[in-house]
């Protein structure tokens, strides 16, 4: 015998030979069965993920949440493994007679790990029971034995005693499905060996292969996002060298090292939100503090998207303009600032206001979560400029100037052109923005308008919410001449993820919104261009539909070869800049006066 290979001293010696000593691999977790000793898992799982590139951590069946919380603090990526069956009371059914063994250690612990990840974007692989969990997990239903509760009565032979790394049937690929591009065919011969199933996809996935029979063998993600599950078993393939299924891990590998480096870039630079109305929804006694389903923007869904800042408007909708509602509006601009003052107070340990550039920067060195203030629509001042100064000393950052209608500072993009552009009290207010060092916000204004203010401000503009026209003909949107005019006076215009404002046929997606955004970079330059969601006032797409997603956004721009300088000053860096110009700028006309 070879007494080398017993010499762990040299093996430990030698992994330490050379700097650095390992090449940094995603972490994909993978869940464990539970049998007769406890946590055990197939070997299969974790050679294929070694074997893809990344490295494998066993998740045994637990229901601690903070342990689940901190496990998905710490993976890349997650594979749902196989196993027995689900129990049909966690799907709001009685078991059937067909229905086989129950593993009560896993089910619950299981669905939970799924669900709280997909709400962090992290990216999935379900393998059999995997896909079936990944399924209910996200609101479809299943089949507890296709054989007796499927109405086809023409059955291929799903459950089959064959061995495990060779084929069994074949499976038709949807076209254009993410499966089809992993896999690089439409028929793909898999083995099976299964009697539940999935009966509807739900909706967040959708089927993207099925067997000759019509049963479903694979489901991906219906939102654009890092999700896909098969009935197969891919992972016993490469029990006896045959490769043909390590592509399905190697994607998970890649998706898994894309959201860690998104992940990381996270932690480095400031993301800021420039433009969210989620104070309109706290009438309703929402709960800020908790994952509130009602709203896209909370504690919850910023942490999971890793969402430093937000600024969130007190938004009114123009109204008649004689004193008495000029008065109100000013009240009602008032008490929504109150409300989100109030909201901050009540979670002060997690979030504050921050009324500066440098204010974020110092909540994210606290751990806390960063909220600005803002005013969406001049109606709010009504014709009183005092008005101005004493928002800006509330905190207000920036005030867009109309909504969806003429006021008595300029004419909206869906106005009837009262003032032919900024009227006379308008340039007055723009003066008085910039003495206070309150930004000046163009979006929902008309061209004319955008023009005016550009003549009249001596600081950059902004449009804390807007896409191009060029790709979407809507009065709303900025067209070429006025992106190009708001970068050469210095100026930031901000892509929204509101969708009439970035298709006009079919469903917008977050592929629209970087289509839009890369529109921006290429007529302004990366110096100018930002995120204004638009949450909580209609805004939010598929793939990008909540605080909780924005993090894909990252994930794309990553794709579409941005720099981690680049994405620095898209996230945030570019509109605090101007901000923190803006602010400068008042605070010298002040020395000065």
């Amino acid at each position: 015998m070879n007494m080398d290979l017993f010499d762990w001293n040299a093996l430990y010696t030698s992994m330490h030979s050379a700097f650095p000593a390992y090449r940094k691999q995603p972490v994909i977790g993978i869940t464990g069965n539970f049998g007769d000793k406890g946590c055990e898992l197939a070997e299969g799982y974790f050679e294929s993920i070694l074997k893809a590139g990344a490295t494998p951590l066993i998740i045994p069946p637990y229901e601690d949440r903070d342990a689940l919380t901190n496990t998905l603090e710490h993976i890349d990526g997650l594979l749902l493994s196989g196993g027995g069956d689900i129990n049909p009371l966690f799907l709001g059914e009685e078991p059937q007679k067909a229905l086989h063994g129950i593993n009560h250690r896993r089910d619950l612990p299981e669905l939970l790990l799924t669900r709280l990840a997909a709400d962090r974007q992290i990216p999935i692989l379900g393998i059999c029971r995997g896909i079936q969990i990944l399924t209910a997990a996200l609101g479809g239903t299943l089949f507890q034995d296709i054989y007796t509760q499927a109405e086809n009565k023409s059955f291929i032979k799903h459950s089959q005693e064959l061995d495990r790394s060779y084929a069994s049937h074949t499976v038709n690929i949807a076209e254009a499905s993410l499966l089809e591009s992993i896999m690089h065919t439409r028929t793909l011969a898999v083995n099976s060996f299964h009697h539940q199933a999935v009966k509807d996809a739900g909706p967040h996935l959708k089927v993207c292969a099925c067997a000759p029979d019509g049963v479903i063998e694979a489901v991906e993600s219906a939102e654009h996002k890092s999700i896909l599950g098969v009935q197969w078993h891919p992972e016993c393939f490469a029990l006896r060298g045959d490769d043909c299924m390590l592509p399905l891990f190697r994607w998970l590998t890649a998706e898994a090292a894309s959201y860690a480096e998104a992940k990381a870039l996270h932690e480095r630079i400031i993301t800021l939100d420039s433009h969210c109305d989620t104070p309109m929804f706290f009438k309703e006694n929402i709960r800020f503090h908790q994952r509130d389903p009602r709203i896209l923007v909370d504690l919850h869904k910023m942490t999971e998207g890793r969402l430093d800042a937000s600024i969130m408007v007190a938004y009114l909708p123009q109204g008649e303009r004689t004193e008495e509602a000029l008065a109100a509006a000013t009240a009602q601009a008032d008490r929504i600032l109150d409300q989100i003052e109030e909201m901050v107070a009540a979670n002060c340990t997690a979030v504050d206001i921050a009324r500066t550039p440098d204010d974020i920067v110092r909540l994210k060195r606290s751990g806390k979560k960063a909220l600005m203030l803002g005013i969406e629509n001049g109606y709010a001042i009504g014709r009183d400029l005092s008005r101005i100064a004493y928002f800006r000393r509330r905190g207000v950052v920036y005030m867009t100037l109309c909504h969806n209608g003429d006021n008595d500072i300029c004419d909206s993009a869906r106005g009837k052109g009262e003032h032919n552009g900024i009227s006379l009290f308008g340039e007055q207010v723009i003066q008085e923005m910039n003495r206070t060092g309150m930004m000046v916000d163009l979006s929902h204004a008309s061209e004319k308008s955008f023009f005016d203010a550009l003549t009249v401000s001596r600081t950059p503009i902004v449009c804390s919410h807007s896409s191009c026209k060029a790709l979407c003909d809507v009065p709303r949107n900025l067209t070429d001449e006025q992106l190009k005019a708001l970068a050469r006076n210095g100026g930031v215009a901000q892509v929204t993820l509101y969708e009439g404002f970035l298709r006009r046929d079919g469903q917008a997606s977050i592929l629209d919104a970087i289509d839009h955004l890369n529109h921006m970079v290429n007529l302004m330059g990366i110096e100018h261009v930002g995120i204004g969601t638009d949450f909580d006032g209609d805004g939010g797409i598929p793939g990008c539909a909540s605080a909780s997603e924005l993090i894909n956004f990252t994930r794309r721009l990553l794709a579409e070869r941005y720099s981690p300088e680049d994405i620095r000053l898209i996230w945030g860096g570019n509109f605090l800049r101007t901000m923190g110009f803006i602010q400068h700028q008042a605070g010298q006309t002040s020395e000065n006066k």
